[in-house]
C-alpha cells in the first residue's frame, strides 16, 4: 500500500535549513525506503523569501510568515531551525498546540525551556525530536536514549563545541595566545563575529544539560550548570600540561554521584593517551561510561550544513516511522518515562570532585615546596606530580606546577586562598581541573 507523503514545514533555510533541503531532495529515494513513505518539504518560512525561492527552485511554497506554517493544516512535521529562545519558543509551542510533531536543532531553547516543551508535547501526544541539538551529525542523543538503555550511566564527558576545540588545537600547535587564534577562527568562519556563547562555554553547557537529562533521567536544569570558558586560558598552561602528558580541552561533564549530579563545563586537563584528548580542530567527541558496556566514544563533525542536516533528517525519518504509533509506546523525550524522572539535585561546584592543575610563581628559595605541600596535606589534598621550571640566570622566582589527585573542589579553593597569601608566592594561583576519564 502506497502511503501519502509526510508533509514538512521548514522554519529557516539558512546554513542548516539549506543543508536539510538539499540532503532530503538528493537522497529522497533512499530516505523513502527507510521511512516507509515519501517525505516532502512542502512549505518554507524565511525572512529572505527571494533566497528561499532560489534554494527550493519553486518546488515548495515559500512565505515570510513562520506562524502561518505552524498553523497550516497541511503540515504534519515542523522543523525549527531559527534558533534562540524568543520567537522559536512561541513557534514550537504553537506547532505542538496544533498537533504537529516538532524537530529542532535548538539546544539553547531545549536546555532552558525543555521541561515545559516536553510536557506540552506529552499532553498533545506529539513528538519533539532534537538529535541535531547536540554534536551536529553524531547520533549521540539516540545512542544515550536508546542504544544504552540497558545501562546505568555513570558519567558523560564531551568535546561538544567545535569553535573552542579548534582554538585550543591551534593554541597548542602554534603556541599562540587565545586572542590571536580567535581572530584566525573568525576569519576562517569557525567562530562567530560575537563568539561569547562558544568561547565562554554557554553553547557546550546547553548541550551537556540535555545529555545529563538523557543519561540520568532528570529534568533539564541549565540554570544549575557551572560554566567556565577558555577566554582566560594562558598558552603557558597548555605548554606545561603537554610536558606533563596532558592536553587541555573544553569539556562538558556530567557525573552521577551518591548525593546528586555534577553538571559542569570548563577547560580540563585530559591524559594525552586518551582518544578524546586527540580530537583536534573543529571535530566533536562524546565519551560515555556505563556499567554494562564500559566506555563508548562517539566522534564526528559537530557542525556544518550537511552533518547537522543528517541528524535533522534522521529525526524526520524516526517521527515518520512512529507517527502512527500509540503515543504511550514511543521512545520518551528524555529516555525515561515522564512520570519516572528523578528529582536528583545538581551539585554546587564546591561539592564536585576531580584532580587539579595548580601553577604558582614562587620565590626560588629553600622550604617553599615544603610549606605549600603542608597546606595541601592539611586539607586532604595529595600530590600526584610536580614540575618546577629551572629559573633563568638572575631570576628570583620560578613557575611551580602541581597536579593533585582527586579531591573536593572546596578544599582546593580553600588551599589556594591560603597559598596565595604566602609571601613566597607572587600573584594569583592558576588552577585548572583535571579528569583522567577512566
Amino acid at each position: 500500500m502506497k502511503l501519502d507523503p509526510m508533509r514538512v514545514g521548514l522554519l529557516g533555510i539558512g546554513t542548516v535549513g539549506g543543508g536539510t533541503y538539499n540532503v532530503l531532495t538528493r537522497n529522497a529515494e533512499e530516505i523513502t525506503r527507510r521511512a516507509g513513505r515519501p517525505i516532502e518539504i512542502t512549505v518554507v518560512a524565511d525572512k529572505d523569501v527571494a533566497r528561499a525561492k532560489e534554494l527550493t527552485g519553486g518546488k515548495a511554497k515559500v512565505t515570510d510568515d513562520a506562524f502561518a506554517v505552524v498553523a497550516d493544516p497541511n503540515v504534519d512535521i515542523v522543523i525549527e531551525l531559527i534558533g534562540g529562545y524568543g520567537v522559536a519558543k512561541e513557534l514550537v509551542l504553537k506547532a505542538i498546540e496544533n498537533g504537529k510533531h516538532v524537530i529542532t536543532a535548538n539546544k539553547a531553547l531545549l536546555a532552558v525551556h525543555g521541561t515545559e516543551i516536553f510536557a506540552k508535547a506529552q499532553e498533545k501526544g506529539v513528538m519533539v525530536a532534537f538529535e541535531a541539538a547536540v554534536a551536529g551529525g553524531i547520533p549521540i542523543i539516540k545512542a544515550v536514549r536508546e542504544g544504552l538503555s540497558a545501562n546505568r550511566i555513570q558519567w558523560v564527558a564531551g568535546i561538544i563545541n567545535g569553535t573552542t576545540n579548534f582554538i585550543l588545537s591551534e593554541m597548542r600547535d602554534k603556541g599562540l595566545a587565545f586572542a590571536d587564534v580567535l581572530k584566525e577562527a573568525q576569519r576562517l568562519g569557525y567562530a562567530e563575529a560575537d563568539p561569547t556563547f562558544d568561547v565562554e562555554g554557554v553553547d557546550a553547557a546547553h548541550k551537556i544539560t540535555l545529555l545529563s537529562s538523557l543519561a540520568f533521567g532528570i529534568p533539564v536544569q541549565f540554570d544549575k550548570a557551572h560554566i567556565e570558558g577558555i577566554s582566560k586560558l594562558d598558552a603557558v598552561d597548555i605548554k606545561y600540561a603537554e610536558q606533563l602528558g596532558y592536553r587541555i580541552k573544553l569539556l562538558g561533564i556530567t557525573r552521577r554521584r551518591d548525593n546528586g549530579i555534577e553538571l559542569r563545563v570548563h577547560p580540563t586537563l585530559v591524559p594525552a593517551k586518551r582518544l578524546i584528548a586527540n580530537v583536534e580542530g573543529a571535530m566533536n567527541a562524546v565519551l560515555v561510561q556505563a556499567d554494562a558496556v564500559g566506555s563508548t566514544l562517539y566522534y564526528g563533525k559537530g557542525a556544518g550544513a550537511e552533518p547537522t542536516a543528517s541528524a535533522v533528517i534522521a529525526d524526520v525519518v524516526d517521527v515518520t516511522r512512529l507517527s502512527t504509533a500509540d503515543p504511550e509506546n514511543r521512545v520518551p523525550h528524555l529516555a525515561f518515562q515522564p512520570d519516572a524522572l528523578a528529582n536528583l539535585p545538581i551539585l554546587p561546584i564546591g561539592e564536585i570532585e576531580c584532580g587539579n592543575y595548580l601553577r604558582l610563581q614562587v620565590a626560588d628559595q629553600p622550604g617553599v615546596l615544603a610549606e605549600i605541600t603542608r597546606i595541601l596535606a592539611d586539607r586532604n589534598i595529595s600530590i600526584d606530580a610536580l614540575l618546577q621550571r629551572e629559573p633563568e640566570e638572575g631570576e628570583e622566582q620560578t613557575d611551580l606546577i602541581i597536579l593533585t589527585h582527586v579531591c573536593r573542589e572546596q578544599d582546593v579553593l580553600n588551599a589556594m586562598d591560603v597559598i596565595g597569601k604566602l609571601p613566597v608566592v607572587k600573584g594569583a594561583v592558576t588552577r585548572l581541573r583535571l579528569e583522567n576519564l577512566q
